[in-house]
């Protein structure tokens, strides 16, 4: 879109003139005494002292609940490899969110680099100014070693949302889902469509919860994944090590004949005789945004359940039920890095609030339910502590 075609009468541009964020102040600043003690002389003794005891930062400056939001601009929402200045629309979003559900600050940092050594060295140069980082939008596969070389550098939390928040929420999605069909996970026949960011965090997270790795099998753009492909990338070799015990070959069709439960993160559109292949009784995830693999009325002449990525179908398999109550939870135990424990726990909490009220247009909450990252963040810490990441 140039900006010829920006329309200042559209409500959209109208909500996002000037920005949908700004700082401000936490404390009084209307006299002398009150710059004494915000600024000099006084904040003098606050340094003294952090630089005595650096932990004391968690407690006399913002990193108690300040997170920053990073990304390259590589991979914003659907629309691509758009640069970091593009990007800064969604950070931005991304920050008001933190703050609206879970009372956390954030920051978006658009970094005008995507050089993965060049990304990992000026976080690191950020971090001690946040109590964690919340990567965003970074493009497969450099995302994972991004977020593996800051996870292994950084004493704060860091948790790429692209892969892990869709992860969790997917996670919590099926673990009702399969309640209410009188299914147990370790018994499901998955089939994750997409090999991305998302795609192997959800074969991660599904396994993690008690899915069978024997009874998974994932495809990316060239069909099913396995040992018998030998043009895969390191981490999906690590797929084909883990999954797919059946040593089952094809396309995405062949993938989900017999299939339980189809995952789709892939933006790749799956035919009707493909769902109609799946077991009687199936769940599908479909949750390329805008247009989903199947269409949810395509998809539901098949199946018993059916979600989606958007908010004008029931059950939204959207992240803000997750990062939100995953870093403020994480924040509050000061935990040093995020757990699988941390993550099975969020996904456990979000299936918890509708636990009672299960239907196939229900399985997981609203976005705006405003029970949900207080539940996360309270289950979140307690993992934390169980699993001695906690330094409070």
């Amino acid at each position: 879109m140039s900006a010829s075609t920006v329309d200042p009468a559209d409500p959209v541009f109208r909500l996002h003139l000037g920005g949908k964020m700004a700082v401000a102040s936490t404390v009084p600043l209307t006299s002398r005494e009150d710059l004494s003690l915000a600024y000099t002389p006084g904040v003098a003794r606050v340094c003294e002292a952090i630089a005595a005891d650096p932990a004391l930062a968690d407690d006399y400056t913002w990193v108690s609940h300040t997170v920053a939001v990073v990304t390259d601009g590589s991979a914003v929402l659907g629309l691509g490899n758009i640069g970091p200045r593009a990007a800064l629309p969604v950070m931005e979003g991304k920050a008001v969110l933190f703050k609206q559900f879970a009372g956390v600050d954030a920051v978006p940092i658009c970094l005008d680099t995507q050089d993965v050594d060049e990304i990992v060295a000026t976080v690191k140069a950020l971090a001690p100014s946040f109590g964690g980082i919340n990567l965003e939008d970074i493009s497969a596969p450099r995302c994972f070693e991004v977020e593996r070389r800051l996870d292994e550098a950084l004493p704060i939390p860091v948790f790429h949302d692209d892969q892990h928040g869709t992860a969790i929420v997917v996670l919590a999605a099926l673990r009702n889902a399969a309640t209410l069909l009188n299914r147990k996970l370790g018994d499901l026949r998955v089939t994750v469509s997409g090999a991305g960011a998302a795609g192997v965090a959800v074969t991660h997270m599904l396994v993690a919860g008690g899915v069978n790795p024997d009874q998974v099998v994932v495809c990316d753009s060239k069909g099913i994944i396995g040992r018998h492909r030998a043009d895969l990338t390191e981490t999906k070799a690590h797929l084909a090590g883990t999954t797919n015990a059946e040593g089952r070959q094809g396309d995405i069709t062949e993938a989900l004949r017999g299939a339980d439960v189809l995952v789709g993160v892939s933006g790749g559109q799956i035919p009707e005789v493909a769902v109609a292949g799946m077991a009687p009784g199936g769940i599908v995830f479909a949750l390329a945004n805008p247009n989903p693999e199947v269409h949810p009325e395509v998809a539901a002449r098949h199946v018993a359940v059916v979600a989606t990525g958007r908010s004008d179908y029931p059950n939204q398999i959207n992240n803000v039920l997750a990062f939100p109550g995953v870093f403020r939870g994480a924040l509050d135990a000061r935990a040093t890095r995020i757990t699988d424990g941390m993550k099975v726990a969020a996904a456990d909490a979000i299936a918890g609030v509708v636990a009672e009220s299960l239907t196939a247009d229900a399985i997981v909450p609203s976005p705006l339910d405003p029970r949900v990252a207080p539940a996360v963040a309270e289950a979140v810490a307690e993992a934390a502590r169980r699993d001695g990441v906690a330094r409070a």
